[in-house]
């Protein structure tokens, strides 16, 4: 399945026991699966399974075999998933991950004569702004606002954003010339950052419209990324370029998503979900 053209090769293991695995083997797994030459070709593997917490369990494991803590593009394919399949009927329910329990709502439309998801709105909760919550070094209780680091060569300023994982937002007046395949890695392995951080920048189109492209950690260059689009709202907003509590344009190489940071504090993330393909993997 893909969500803006990130994609992730999906393991159903609400109730198929074949598809568990023993828990030192996924990584390898998604290694496996998401080299494009010998295996299928993706950004990562996405595992569906019960929750003792929320109506449903999503893992992400990264291309590089990390697990993510959130995803959300991801998160989106969950829920066409189990709502299409007919795990739930309910419009709204609840998806745990590793970086918390969010809530989603299912738009659905009718084809062939089956309800299907069309459109998955995410309650993505409260971002975390605090070097704590990111994780980044430096006071705990700072905010990342404006700040400048030296990476190589090159001062960079940051405003960091945790969405359930880091994100590290930068600005410029040209998304598109920026060299991300160079810059990202850098970044990314920074020891400004413990856990590594994902990278994004921005671009301000007006105050309801941002341009936005990504190095996500553990799988480099995507076509969307739902927690980096989540983040550069956020850190527009804190920055005074975007309306605040206004739904936001995000424009990225894979299409667009409507995030709003709305009154609550929430931000919520609006987009498709689509599938590509299904089948057996034979390991």
């Amino acid at each position: 399945m893909h969500g803006l053209g990130n994609n992730y090769v999906i393991f159903n293991q609400l109730d198929d026991p074949g598809n568990v695995l023993e828990e030192n083997r996924y990584s390898a797994l998604s290694r496996k699966v998401s080299e494009i030459n010998f295996g299928i070709g993706s950004d990562g593997i996405i595992l569906i399974g019960e929750s003792q917490k929320a109506d449903f369990k999503m893992r992400i494991f990264n291309e590089d075999g990390s697990e993510a803590k959130n995803c959300g593009n991801g998160l989106r394919c969950v829920a066409k998933y189990v709502f299409d399949h007919g795990y739930t009927i309910r419009p709204h329910f609840t998806i745990e991950t590793l970086g918390g329990v969010v809530s989603v709502e299912v738009e659905e439309e009718r084809v062939a004569e089956k309800p299907q998801v069309s459109f998955v709105t995410v309650d993505m909760g409260e971002p975390g702004l605090r070097k704590r919550s990111i994780p980044m070094h430096g006071n705990p209780d700072d905010r990342a606002i404006n700040e400048f680091h030296v990476f190589g060569e090159q001062s960079l300023c940051l405003t960091c954003v945790s969405m359930g994982n880091p994100h590290a937002i930068i600005f410029t007046e040209d998304v598109q010339a920026v060299p991300v395949e160079r810059l990202g890695p850098v970044i990314e392995h920074s020891s400004l950052f413990p856990e590594r951080v994902n990278v994004g920048w921005v671009q301000i189109k007006g105050p309801r419209e941002i341009g936005y492209r990504v190095w996500e950690r553990g799988s480099g260059v995507t076509m969307a990324c739902g927690t980096g689009a989540c983040a550069a709202v956020v850190a527009a907003t804190l920055n005074g370029f975007v309306d605040p509590h206004q739904p936001i344009t995000v424009h990225l190489p894979g299409g667009d998503l409507e995030i709003i940071w709305d009154e609550n504090g929430h931000v919520r993330k609006s987009g498709e979900a689509a599938y590509i393909c299904s089948g057996e993997l034979i390991a």
